[in-house]
């Protein structure tokens, strides 16, 4: 099947690292897993060898869609859907999620499992190896690793070579376990996305010269420091005050 460079299709072929992200899931009897990005069934299979009561695969690539659907098992169900924007808490309350994510997704992908925390307590995703690191708070770290890190706690599983893949990419890949926090703050996901997005405008500038200094010295925060410097902690705590003061 020829794939589609506008899917960022890289379709996993390693058997062990098939095996490594199904065993990091932990499915038990009963569970439902959503896979994302299901391609030609690589992990599909391997995931029905599991004790799963339901399998859905979100795949957006018709033909893939089509040859999904020639696996036969009465567990699973394929929706052709885009899982940058689809529900996942319209399929139940507590789901598993697994993928080899595509590269040009990957981001919106997790983005959408934040918004729907609420019925993912777990998920294992492929990324490539910068972007996940990126998420554990190595490196120079995005809105994006903070918004993941203050309702999930990622976990690097392993890196993955391109020769793994077919096509080969050509960067390394890595696979991260996503564990929801149990005692996550009980955020506006949206409204905190939007105030992230702004304090990390202008990385280079001191924070002093996005928010209120006087803010910043009751959060514990030196108004001289620049975005990065931040833990999670004083994110949210930050983002607390500002609604606390109607800002």
């Amino acid at each position: 099947m020829r794939l589609k460079k506008s899917f960022g299709q890289h379709l996993l072929i390693s058997e062990g690292v098939l095996k490594k992200i199904v065993e990091a899931l932990g499915v038990k009897e009963g569970e439902h897993v959503v896979e994302i990005g299901g391609g030609t069934g690589n992990l599909t299979r391997k995931l029905l060898e599991t004790p799963l009561r339901k399998l859905t695969v979100l795949e957006l690539d018709p033909e893939m869609v089509a040859k999904l659907k020639e696996i036969r098992d009465e567990r699973l169900e394929v929706l052709n859907e885009d899982a940058t924007r689809f529900p996942f808490c319209l399929l139940g309350g507590e789901l598993k999620l697994a993928g080899n994510l595509p590269y040009n997704a990957a981001s919106l992908i997790t983005e959408n499992l934040v918004y729907h925390r609420r019925c993912v307590p777990l998920a294992v995703f492929m990324y490539q190896k910068e972007v996940a690191e990126r998420l554990l708070g190595k490196g120079e770290q995005g809105w994006l690793s903070v918004f993941v890190r203050t309702f999930y706690e990622p976990e690097y599983l392993t890196t993955v070579p391109p020769r793994f893949f077919k096509p080969p990419p050509k960067v390394l890949s890595g696979v991260l376990r996503l564990k929801r926090k149990e005692n996550a703050p009980p955020l506006d996901a949206k409204d905190y996305k939007t105030f992230l997005t702004r304090v990390f405008a202008q990385k280079r500038k001191a924070l002093k010269n996005k928010l209120p200094e006087e803010l910043l010295v009751k959060a514990g925060v030196d108004p001289s420091a620049r975005v990065e410097q931040l833990s999670v902690e004083q994110f949210v705590k930050l983002y607390e005050l500002l609604k606390q003061e109607g800002k």
